[in-house]
């Protein structure tokens, strides 16, 4: 299981740093997915994975925007 979220959080970081990669996610996650881990995973083993990127991705942003409204009311 840490090994997992390792492997999420390497990908969104990886998203996150590098738009060709991040465009790549987003037209094809499998390939993507696997281009990082280097397995080769089937459907029901890897979209968890890929669900689980973008829940993490969705995450961040939210924390993020959450932190720019306080920053707004000097919180």
């Amino acid at each position: 299981m840490d090994d997992l979220k390792k492997q999420i959080d390497t990908i969104v970081k990886k998203i996150n740093k590098d738009d060709d990669f991040k465009t790549k996610f987003m037209k094809d996650p499998v390939k993507a997915i696997e281009s990082v881990t280097g397995l080769d995973l089937p459907d029901d083993k890897i979209n968890p994975v890929i669900d689980a990127v973008k829940a993490k991705i969705m995450k961040d942003k939210a924390e993020d925007l959450v932190d720019s409204v306080k920053g707004m009311f000097g919180r």
